[in-house]
């Protein structure tokens, strides 16, 4: 008989163990698609999807542990029948579900998550469906599945097998810690971040990383975030006339206009994203001076976007926009959910299909938002991330501090193969604004504090800028300058207020010879579009971006913010609520036909989102 005083630990490892040969049934399942994966690969699955491995049989353990900690406390109440009856329950379940998914993946091309909810009210289509599977293949796959795990567990894990060889409080005290414990797995570890999907991408083969989810975990994440999420939540407008409205909108650039500025045939390209850089602290955007003087430089001596918006007011949420031209949601974000951003373009992608090398700078967890995962699904060649930097680099809270984040891109650039795109992603600017230099503005609330880290990172951008000049690599690189999203600081800006979303949009490098000033209203979403047809590439796949260089008798931009929209024309802007169905602010000279224009945004960017 075994001592009780290991029972919690050995039942964790019996779920760990049924995950890993559940994974192993998926592989083999789809061995036309494992045979594509190396040796190296396929250890990988294993290896990276052992987290979340962890974090659900953390879930699965909750109810058995509460269990045996209560039967320690009262052994009257002899609760070790309810856990192998929980278990046998479990495994019933959880197998039933693994060879749904076996055979849903081979049609979908993604794991098993809440899809099937869309279709509960259309029976005869999902019976339709389920009758083109091998139904008696997946029951007998359940059932092997299911018996072997049984039986395992009656073999060695079954609690009865068990006895106290301590005492009862010892004991009582264990499962209390045993059970405390479980937060650790459940939520991934210490970091900051919870665990989410982006832990199991590694690879750029889309399969690898599907392969390396855990299916249960995947299924109750999605379902928890179905919320809200159908298609005609914004049925402002019969379908139609949305699409009409949208399409006229794109419609009226005229294309064979556009003008060229780039004097380099196949230039790099550096796309910095700086965190939280709000137009309220740049003076040539009409800001506060003396706050950013280095990025003012770069816009009197570049190209300078004067009239540029944020699609959103999150970090995941500006990077789907400025990577992909893509619109943000309101109360969700398409980058957790990694089979819809597999659908997305991105530049990355059309500029390594160009012969560009790839890479991503980021001081911190790539984990956070599945970032991980959606950079992955564009094909990067290189993910740099807070792990490659030394722990005394970083701030209390994120990552890297920017200038060291800007001295690695710097030493990488000197071996970079060209062309290349290397994006850079700050983060010093996002709260708690802890830098590692002296303040260069008194003052302790939050305000000054933000003011000072956008101060900072003006100047590690500005000695970045000045070392770059000086590498052989400058005078044919094409350098993008803008912000993932705006601040409600300075001035507390409510979350609707055009304001808050106002963000700067800078090309310079030596690949632009002159300087201009671009006063066109325009969105985060059209920079990548924009960014394509300076590089004289095609961005018909970016469907939601609009060449800025183009002329447009319908320049707009369009923000969204919780559960609302801003849409913004030289008429003027307004701003509305999704949920009581009302417009919050309207400047004089909105018409009627803008407003309509704005929910049929609003409408038909969220219904392709749900069609992803």
């Amino acid at each position: 008989m075994k001592n009780k005083l290991y029972y919690q630990p050995l039942y964790f490892i019996f779920w760990v163990l049924y995950f890993v040969a559940a994974r192993a049934v998926f592989l083999i399942y789809h061995l036309d698609k494992t045979s594509d994966l190396t040796t190296s690969d396929t250890w990988s699955v294993f290896l990276f999807g052992l987290r979340l491995d962890a974090s659900a049989t953390a879930y699965l353990c909750l109810l058995p542990f509460l269990a045996l900690l209560l039967s320690a406390l009262w052994p009257r109440l002899r609760l070790s029948g309810f856990v192998r009856v929980y278990t046998y329950i479990m495994l019933v379940l959880l197998s039933l579900l693994l060879s749904a998914d076996l055979e849903l993946y081979t049609y979908w091309g993604f794991r098993l998550d809440a899809t099937p909810l869309q279709y509960l009210n259309t029976p005869a289509e999902m019976a339709a469906s389920a009758a083109a599977a091998p139904i008696f293949l997946l029951l007998f796959v359940t059932l092997c599945i299911t018996t072997a795990f049984i039986l395992l567990y009656r073999w060695l894990f079954d609690f009865r097998r068990f006895v106290l060889k301590q005492n009862k409080w010892l004991y009582a005290g264990l499962s209390l810690w045993y059970l405390a414990f479980l937060i650790l797995p459940l939520r991934g570890g210490w970091q900051q971040i919870p665990i989410n999907q982006s832990v199991a991408y590694f690879s750029s083969k889309p399969f690898a990383n599907h392969a390396g989810l855990n299916m249960p975990w995947n299924l109750v994440n999605a379902v928890l975030k179905q919320n809200k999420i159908k298609e005609d939540l914004y049925g402002y407008m019969p379908p139609a006339e949305a699409v009409r409205r949208v399409q006229a909108l794109y419609a009226a650039v005229d294309t064979s206009a556009s003008k060229q500025v780039v004097v380099a045939e196949r230039p790099n390209v550096l796309f910095i994203i700086l965190e939280s850089y709000t137009a309220k602290f740049i003076g040539s955007l009409g800001g506060e001076e003396g706050v950013t003087p280095h990025l003012d430089s770069l816009a009197a001596e570049g190209i300078s976007f004067t009239n540029l918006y944020a699609s959103g007011d999150r970090s995941e949420k500006g990077m789907v926009a400025l990577l992909s031209g893509y619109p943000v949601q309101t109360t969700t974000s398409i980058i957790k959910y990694p089979q819809k951003t597999e659908k997305l373009p991105q530049l990355s992608t059309v500029l390594q299909q160009q012969g560009y090398s790839t890479s991503f700078y980021y001081g911190g967890e790539l984990e956070f938002a599945n970032i991980r995962s959606y950079l992955t699904n564009g094909g990067y060649d290189r993910l740099i991330a807070k792990d490659d930097f030394a722990p005394e680099t970083y701030n209390s809270k994120w990552g890297a501090h920017d200038h060291v984040l800007f001295g690695r891109v710097l030493q990488d650039l000197e071996q970079e193969k060209q062309p290349f795109f290397s994006t850079v992603y700050t983060l010093s600017s996002h709260e708690p604004y802890e830098i590692p230099v002296a303040p260069r503005f008194a003052g302790e609330d939050d305000e000054t504090k933000f003011r000072n880290s956008v101060y900072y990172t003006d100047w590690a951008l500005g000695r970045f800028i000045a070392q770059a000049k000086q590498q052989p690599w400058w005078e044919n690189t094409l350098v993008v300058i803008t912000a993932d999203h705006g601040h409600p600081l300075p001035g507390n800006d409510p979350n609707f207020a055009p304001s808050k979303f106002h963000i700067p949009l800078i090309l310079t490098g030596g690949a632009i010879p002159e300087s201009d000033t671009v006063s066109t209203i325009a969105s985060q979403t059209d920079i990548a579009a924009t960014l394509l047809a300076l590089l004289n590439l095609s961005h018909q796949n970016f469907k939601w971006s609009r060449n800025l260089f183009a002329p447009t008798s319908s320049p707009f931009a369009f923000y969204v913010f919780n559960d609302g929209f801003g849409y913004i024309t030289p008429n003027g802007a307004f701003t509305f609520d999704n949920v009581g169905k009302q417009i919050i602010s309207r400047d004089a000279g909105v018409t009627e036909e803008q407003v309509l224009n704005g929910k049929a945004y609003m409408q038909r960017s969220f219904e392709d989102f749900v069609q992803k």
